[in-house]
């Protein structure tokens, strides 16, 4: 009887180590496969890159011609025989007067909101946990919570030029 139990404990062993090893195997050949498609989106992102960088270059190989052959064409259009420099002014379409274009109000929530509304979060939850009263707690908690986050957040608003002082 010994003997039977011994043998299936090292059928079972022997068993167990083959399986392993094919699933190994097969992690292996996965993981071999992921990397391989893996560095085949990387060369294809590197080429899609490249060839952006070439055709870019191109464009402005193209525009430097395009200019060449307009001074070229001026220089040839000029009359040969006039040595006198002639300078000719273009007035922009604003008549010559400045006027202050305003400024597009931004969308969105300021940084004093934000850690206004951050503050008082975690200022609640920090009173809840620190008193003993969870309401008092909570709303003592998020009162000095919503301050501090306002404070930092309108610092952070003026450094950014949001907010003038």
């Amino acid at each position: 009887m010994k003997r039977v139990f011994i043998l299936l404990a090292f059928a079972s062993i022997v068993v167990a180590c083959s399986t392993n090893g094919k699933q190994e195997a097969n992690l292996q050949a996965q993981r071999d496969s992921l990397k391989a498609i893996k560095d085949s989106l990387r060369l294809d992102s590197f080429e899609r890159a490249s060839a952006a960088l070439e055709e870019e270059k191109r464009l402005e190989a193209e525009k430097k011609e395009i200019a060449a052959t307009a001074a070229a064409a001026a220089l040839a259009a000029r009359p040969k025989g006039s040595n006198t420099n002639t300078v000719h002014y273009v007035q922009s379409p604003s008549n010559g007067t400045a006027t202050a274009t305003p400024q597009a109000q931004k969308k969105g929530w300021s940084s004093a909101a934000k850690g206004a509304a951050i503050g008082a979060g975690a200022g609640a939850v920090t009173g809840i946990l620190v008193d003993k009263k969870d309401a008092r707690g909570a709303i003592i908690g998020g009162v000095v919570g919503a301050g501090t986050g306002y404070a930092i957040g309108r610092a952070n608003d003026r450094k950014t030029g949001r907010v003038q002082k």
